[in-house]
């Protein structure tokens, strides 16, 4: 049976056991146009207030329930929903699957920590749920493939958080002109993340855990460990544990508008990564300044992190940008360029650099969303903007980056020169990194940076050919209680 709180109930709940109100226990297996749909939101700290408000905006949503393993933001937002219910109540649960076996719910959006994206969509999904998932859809390549394979097992529709697809004229009819040839073929494009990361401390000792928190279930499938930096909220995206660092967490929307320039519908075939956590020393372990190279055959895909300021490590000098985009993309072709700097806009220019064409539209979150209540009452995955393959591809493209990395060992500058020297847009990235780090104090002359080796993938079973180091980090080891299952379909 499902459970139901009021704000009151829930706060005393939450600890000592709520007095329940009992509900219909029945699923519905069709929703038609007219059909109101109820909705819940995992994970609601953060990114799950904008699912929310999105969900709001849509005819015919009705937000009836929330889900957080932190007692804090569950009863906050609870509260919020349960005034613009009637009655007063809201579903609030701490154990996602105690939401998840509630029929009342027809769709469910995740906006929880990376680390529990795919799990949860599967299970979602095998209780009958539509699902809504925050980029990226995985915390790796593997459980990725799953999260696919289970939209189409259980045939339920399944969008990513990726809502610059819904960008149809901003970005969508740019990539149109791209891809028509108005500007030539493509030779290659770059995805920035020039995005603000000062350190995030660390801890002498373990952090303290709130008595607000389950742990347990916070840290669901990835190991459950002693953290030592201050924060457990947020910072989580700078531990390989339960993050894939900017890459995975800004970088993955323009690595998806990057991949959508190009057209490919695969992992790379080639990757391989240089980066470092410099500048500080702090307890996070993902990069904040890296360069991918992604060695597709028609043209490469190269991504740019930087964290660091413009120059000093001084934070009130900015960030840097490259040919017009801080956080976005430049596609470049024979016979121009294309900037992408945002979510929702284009501007297309001339070999001279001239702007020849732009394209604009409003910011995507509401129709992102409203386009996955659409393709679940219609029933047609066809029609998502942003399906889960889609959202597994590019977040794979990080995954499989950052697996380089994590594989990498530190080299002298020169060194790394001569590895990447046959490569040419990607010895560019490396020197515009090299000036960053130097203009911020930061000398790699010696061993400071880490480059990882050319990991080479067969794009059909998305395994690596020639590193096994690599193929056991396309998936992790996973809890008891919390093991994402094997759904690949039989050979």
């Amino acid at each position: 049976m499902s459970r139901r709180f009021s704000r009151r109930t829930f706060v005393k709940g939450a600890v000592t056991g709520a007095a329940v109100v009992l509900l219909p226990n029945v699923t519905r297996n069709v929703l038609g146009a007219n059909d109101e749909i109820s909705a819940a939101t995992i994970g609601v700290g953060g990114r799950g207030g904008s699912h929310i408000g999105a969900l709001y905006k849509v005819p015919g949503v009705r937000v009836i329930g929330v889900c957080d393993a932190d007692k804090g933001n569950l009863g906050r937002t609870a509260d919020s929903i349960a005034k613009k219910l009637p009655g007063g109540n809201a579903i609030a649960e701490i154990d996602v699957r105690k939401l998840l076996d509630n029929k009342e719910i027809d769709v469910v959006t995740i906006a929880t920590p990376n680390h529990w994206h795919s799990l949860m969509a599967i299970w979602a999904m095998e209780r009958g749920k539509h699902v809504y998932c925050e980029k990226p859809v995985s915390h790796n390549v593997w459980e990725g493939r799953q999260a696919v394979n289970a939209s189409r097992k259980y045939k339920k529709i399944c969008q990513t958080g990726t809502q610059s697809r819904a960008s149809r004229k901003g970005i969508g009819e740019a990539v149109e002109f791209v891809q028509s040839g108005e500007l030539g073929k493509i030779q290659y494009a770059v995805g920035t993340c020039f995005k603000p990361r000062q350190s995030i401390g660390k801890l002498k000792e373990p952090l303290k855990i709130s008595d607000n928190i389950d742990y347990d279930l916070w840290c669901g499938p990835a190991a459950k460990v002693d953290l030592f930096r201050p924060k457990l909220h947020y910072d989580w995206h700078w531990d390989f544990n339960t993050g894939n660092g900017d890459l995975g967490n800004q970088g993955i929307h323009q690595m998806d508008i990057a991949r959508w320039f190009l057209g490919e519908k695969t992992l790379s075939p080639r990757v391989m990564a240089i980066g470092g956590r410099l500048g500080y020393d702090d307890a996070g372990d993902t990069p904040n300044t890296e360069i991918i190279f992604h060695d597709y055959d028609k043209a490469p895909l190269i991504f740019e992190v930087r964290g660091l300021p413009k120059s000093g490590l001084d934070w009130k000098t900015g960030m840097d940008n490259y040919r017009g985009a801080g956080v976005g993309v430049v596609v470049q072709c024979e016979g121009g360029h294309m900037v992408i700097p945002n979510y929702y806009s284009t501007s297309a220019h001339d070999k001279d650099g001239k702007s020849i064409k732009s394209w604009r539209e409003t910011d995507p979150m509401t129709p992102h969303v409203a386009n996955f209540i659409a393709c679940v009452r219609s029933g047609k995955s066809s029609e998502l903007f942003a399906d889960i393959e889609e959202g597994h591809l590019s977040s794979g493209l990080c995954h499989t980056g950052n697996i380089s990395y994590r594989l990498g060992k530190k080299a002298k500058a020169d060194d790394i020169r001569q590895q990447i020297k046959s490569h040419k847009e990607g010895s560019a990235s490396f020197e515009r990194m090299a000036e960053h780090l130097s203009k911020n104090g930061i000398d790699i002359k010696d061993e400071t940076v880490t480059i990882g080796p050319w990991l080479s993938m067969d794009v059909k079973t998305e395994k690596f050919t020639n590193n096994e180091a690599a193929n056991k980090l396309l998936t992790r080891p996973y809890r008891d209680a919390y093991v994402v299952p094997d759904l690949s379909p039989l050979a």
